[in-house]
């Protein structure tokens, strides 16, 4: 009888170690994955607060930092009072956009409810070519809904919107106190000068291309919500500033805002005029407002500062709308472009900064000589000057 050699395993075949420290490497990336999105989830609201507040810290910092150096005669603006100017300028149009959007909430709310029973045949009519039993059970399904629950939920969430605002003006108010010292931060958490400014330049860089963005879409934002309150009062039509601020509103989310935003108008109007030919004249209207803009002064005004792949902005957000809801899907595109200029700059994760871009040509590391400004730590240097 043949016996097995004490060196011949009889088993299934044992894993190597480098084989052994892949799989280990993968389960601990999935583990922590997997804790990072429910942290993620459970503290949301602190967390779209702050990056909110970061993007607001942003868009100001380099405006700060310009009128610090302003003299007038011997007299210098000093940066505190700068600051100081800055978390007054910002809180007081935080509260005053808030609270003309809780002021259009309530107003839409407090007279959707006379709407109910008019919306509802208005949409039952639509299906009025498929017969009238197609009709009569869409309108019994369209019965069936608790619109006063939807309503209510609505509101509430009006009110969540002063509480994040004030959040918001404490996180801005805590970074404009701190941005003193952050360069010397990045110098002593990194331990080399040369790595914290690399670092600066890739906070720059973030900063610059973000900010571009969000100055462009804020400005063809308010056009297009402008040119829509426009249209809706030149027909007479109720809820004209709601709209209007609607689609100023949803115009942040791209390739799916404008068209949400057109449809939501166009049903508006379909539910207060007779003629439907007046609400599809509305439709078209506003469709060819949300194209012109959309589609080619927005892509005009934006250039190459903002590279991303269409498919993966729709997946960013899908993602973002599941872990943070509506609040999540605005600041899925400002998170994208974040990722793929950090992963852009690091050789082994320049993979996926390749897949997010839309040519596949993320932007290279620029050499110190020809970088525009030192990002976080030419932010610091600036302040303590």
């Amino acid at each position: 009888m043949a016996q097995n050699s004490p060196h011949e395993s009889t088993g299934p075949a044992r894993l190597s170690f480098g084989e052994k420290f892949r799989l280990q490497t993968w389960l601990l990336g999935i583990i922590a994955f997997a804790i990072v999105l429910f942290l993620l989830v459970q503290a949301k609201f602190v967390l779209i607060s702050l990056a909110i507040a970061i993007i607001l810290f942003s868009l100001t910092a380099d405006a700060i930092n310009s009128i610090a150096r302003l003299r007038m005669g011997n007299v210098r603006v000093t940066n505190w009072v700068a600051s100081v100017l800055a978390v007054l300028i910002i809180a007081s149009t935080l509260l005053m956009l808030s609270g003309i959007v809780v002021a259009q909430v309530n107003a839409v709310l407090s007279t959707a409810l006379t709407y109910t029973e008019q919306a509802q045949q208005a949409v039952a009519a639509m299906f009025a070519w498929m017969g009238e039993d197609v009709e009569a059970a869409v309108l019994a399904s369209m019965q069936t809904i608790e619109f006063s629950g939807y309503l209510r939920t609505a509101a509430g969430q009006a009110g969540n919107l002063l509480s994040a605002t004030v959040l918001v003006i404490l996180f801005v108010g805590f970074l404009f106190a701190e941005r003193v010292w952050f360069s010397t931060k990045l110098v002593n958490l990194l331990g080399d000068e040369a790595q914290a400014e690399r670092v600066g330049r890739i906070i720059g860089s973030i900063i610059r291309r973000v900010n571009h963005y969000i100055l462009v879409k804020t400005a063809v934002s308010a056009v297009t919500g402008t040119l829509v309150y426009v249209v809706m009062t030149s027909f007479g039509l109720e809820f004209a500033a709601a709209m209007g601020i609607l689609t100023f509103v949803l115009n942040y989310l791209p390739n799916v805002g404008s068209i949400v935003a057109t449809l939501a108008v166009s049903l508006v109007a379909y539910i207060q005029v007779e003629d439907p030919s007046v609400a599809v004249l509305i439709f078209v209207m506003t469709g060819m407002i949300q194209f012109m803009l959309g589609n080619v002064i927005d892509p005009m005004l934006m250039g190459k500062a903002l590279r991303l792949s269409s498919f993966g902005i729709i997946i960013s957000l899908a993602f973002w709308g599941a872990v943070w809801g509506v609040p999540g899907m605005f600041l899925a595109v400002p998170i994208m472009v974040s990722v793929m200029i950090v992963c852009s700059h690091i050789p082994q994760l320049r993979p996926v900064a390749i897949l997010l871009s839309r040519e596949g040509l993320p932007e290279a590391e620029m050499p110190p000589a020809s970088r525009p400004d030192r990002g976080g730590a030419e932010i610091g240097r600036q302040s303590a000057a």
